[in-house]
């Protein structure tokens, strides 16, 4: 397959994310809106092109108080911040379809590289004829690098809310004419 352009059919992709809460339980949240701008072979990723924009306000934990907590000024300020955004550098072989995918995240203003394992999943025409293409990626960053650090210390010790925030993410992306 040549590099092509591909657009994301975000009724088929997701973006979800887990931290600790009270040092011992795990909330999972997701982003509901957003995009994506990819030019790549899927299945020689070397030299791709992909950023993705995700609209912060969309964050939907499945409590209205915690994610009007999280748009907020304590954690990605929505109102100053309204995106949350990764631009890939570089694309290194690891395996078969595997990669380390490492790029500039910006999140409430704060830009640093970080890097997230992505496999191609395959590629495929669906039954309109259209060739689309499968990813998963997972990776890990720290909340308080991006300015993300209110907190609250607990009675038993340790804090709230965890530093640690796991990132995974299933796109599948459309080949455009």
């Amino acid at each position: 397959m040549a590099k092509s352009k591909w657009a994301l059919d975000p009724t088929h992709s997701n973006i979800e994310f887990t931290v600790r809460h009270m040092m011992f339980a795990k909330v999972k949240g997701a982003f509901n809106a957003f995009s994506a701008e990819i030019e790549a072979d899927p299945e020689d990723l070397s030299d791709a092109s992909v950023t993705f924009t995700i609209d912060a306000s969309s964050v939907d934990t499945n409590n209205s108080d915690r994610d009007a907590h999280l748009r907020s000024a304590d954690f990605f300020d929505v109102e100053n911040h309204p995106n949350i955004v990764f631009a890939a550098k570089s694309f290194r072989k690891t395996g078969e379809g595997e990669y380390d995918v490492t790029g500039d995240l910006t999140i409430r203003g704060v830009t640093r590289e970080e890097t997230f394992k992505v496999t191609y999943n395959g590629s495929g025409k669906d039954p309109w004829g259209n060739v689309k293409a499968g990813f998963s990626a997972v990776g890990a960053i720290k909340r308080s690098d991006y300015g993300l650090t209110w907190n609250a210390a607990l009675e038993t010790g340790g804090v709230l809310v965890g530093d640690e925030i796991k990132i995974a993410m299933e796109v599948q992306a459309a080949q455009q004419a």
